[in-house]
């Protein structure tokens, strides 16, 4: 027998010939193709449409048998100045629980099963958020079902005890996790913005917890949760058909807590204030074991950068990219950011560095750049003077070959990170809810090749000039005082005060 493809005229098994066809040419007697081709940008553009309620609806196409629906409320942890804190963390736990149409939470997972749906719900320090990903053909059974979820809970008493408990345990959980992260990002936040705002805790204090019932989680629902609030956002649907199904379920919804007056919302703008929290921990005993983790002391340090509204956002999310950073064991190449200035000036050189990474958390009003540090607590000091001195080397000359692939990371990043479905969703939500539009990828990448080496030096000359935000965890007996680190970012070379350094 013979191979397929071999040369026109070669005999196959069945001894018939097969005739001299060229695969450059149509083949005779078959119709012409039609190839899909997209219909311009503007079907990938986010269609927007406010109801009469205030409540937008933002949708955006792509192509796929499922789509991701979901409500965002412009409500979180830093909206709870005038109320007990904590009560995001107990919203975020309470959702998807039982409804005035759904008796149980099984119920609303079983109905989603039927589309093949999941859900899901996150509270953020400005946003809380109930998502569900499901067959597209079930959209009007998903909205419906947020609806009811976000109006009609029933906040039984019986869910409320199951929420206490569920809270304790992921407080405990998170003292003893090896990753200090999430306490620190707390940390850093209650620093920089102290008492008001984003700097409110995020996770629900201890002591609050059994004073959260019913009666104080719909006083902050009455003053919060309105249609002006909120935005429904979805992913793979027409936007038509989820303006019709918004009018059907949301469009004059009576919530379970009454339509009356919002007397309490809290409008206030974030005050940057600066200053340190420390949290002595003995960090010995955190990851017992064969190969136990060091006993670490954990340093954040920040500065104010700006709200995602203003135009400099985009140099300092560049900025952030250049800086980049993460733990001493990672491996990988350029793409993995082995070529950031944390791996090349702190890793790289400091072998009992274990952590260097930068971060920039940005809100509607206010922007916080930092950078995690940890290392053995005999070598604080140290670790102290080398992190402010790549704060205070950020507004120097930089290098364009670092600019052109700190900007080309940030938009590869961009265009993977809006590969997924959920992720455009949110995007979608949070620009709807923050500027009633969004801007779409191409353009966030023009604005990022537009960022140039002065840009970086201008922002971060005005970021210098503020007080920095301090977070401490572990042993913290070298640690310098805080007008020292103060201090050695007002210097030029980033080191701590010669008098610290003789007589500490």
């Amino acid at each position: 027998s013979r191979r397929c493809g071999l040369a026109a005229g070669r005999s196959y098994s069945g001894g018939g010939a097969y005739p001299s066809v060229s695969l450059t040419c149509p083949l005779p007697g078959v119709p012409k193709a039609v190839f899909a081709a997209a219909e311009g940008r503007e079907r990938f553009e986010t269609r927007v449409t406010v109801l009469e309620s205030g409540l937008r609806v933002a949708s955006q196409n792509k192509f796929g048998q499922f789509c991701t629906v979901g409500l965002l409320v412009n409500s979180g942890s830093r909206h709870e100045a005038k109320y007990l804190s904590g009560i995001s963390h107990f919203l975020e736990k309470l959702a998807f629980s039982s409804t005035a149409q759904f008796g149980s939470k099984d119920e609303i997972l079983l109905t989603l099963e039927k589309h093949g749906g999941i859900c899901d719900c996150q509270a953020s320090r400005d946003t809380i958020m109930y998502a569900v990903s499901a067959d597209a053909r079930g959209l009007d059974t998903v909205v419906n079902l947020l609806a009811d979820v976000a109006l009609q809970p029933r906040l039984s008493d019986e869910e409320i005890e199951m929420t206490r408990m569920a809270i304790r345990f992921e407080l405990e959980d998170l003292n003893m996790r090896p990753d200090p992260e999430p306490l620190l990002t707390e940390m850093i936040h209650a620093a920089a913005y102290r008492d008001n705002t984003v700097g409110l805790n995020r996770f629900c204090p201890v002591e609050n917890t059994d004073k959260i019932d019913r009666e104080v989680l719909h006083s902050y629902l009455r003053n919060y949760y309105t249609p002006d609030r909120m935005v429904l956002a979805g992913v793979g649907i027409e936007h038509e058909q989820l303006v019709e199904c918004a009018k059907k379920h949301l469009l004059g919804a009576e919530p379970v807590w009454g339509s009356g007056q919002t007397k309490d919302v809290d409008r206030s703008v974030a005050q940057y204030t600066g200053g340190i929290v420390k949290v002595e921990k003995d960090m010995s005993d955190v990851s017992l074991g064969p190969t136990p983790i060091p006993e670490l002391t954990h340093i954040m340090i920040g500065l104010e950068s700006c709200s995602f509204l203003e135009e400099d956002f985009i140099p300092f999310a560049v900025l952030n990219m250049m800086m980049g950073g993460g733990g001493s064991f990672s491996a990988g190449g350029p793409g993995k950011g082995m070529f950031t200035r944390l791996y090349l000036n702190v890793l790289n050189r400091h072998h009992w560095m274990y952590n260097a990474t930068s971060y920039h958390h940005s809100y509607e009003d206010t922007g916080l750049l930092c950078i995690h540090a940890s290392a053995d607590p005999k070598q604080v000091r140290e670790m102290v003077e080398i992190i402010t001195r790549e704060f205070i080397l950020m507004a120097g000359a930089v290098g364009e070959v670092e600019l052109e692939r700190a900007k080309t990371q940030l938009k590869s990043m961009l265009m993977m990170n809006l590969e997924s479905r959920p992720v455009i969703f949110e995007d979608v939500g949070r620009q709807v809810l923050a500027t009633n539009t969004r801007k779409l990828p191409h353009e966030l990448c023009a604005l990022i090749n537009q960022v140039k080496s002065t840009d970086i030096k201008r922002v971060v000359t005005k970021m210098l000039h503020k007080k920095p935000a301090v977070a401490a965890l572990g042993d913290l007996t070298d640690l310098p005082t805080y007008e020292h680190i103060q201090a050695a970012l007002s210097s030029k070379d980033g080191r701590l005060p010669r008098v610290y350094r003789l007589f500490r």
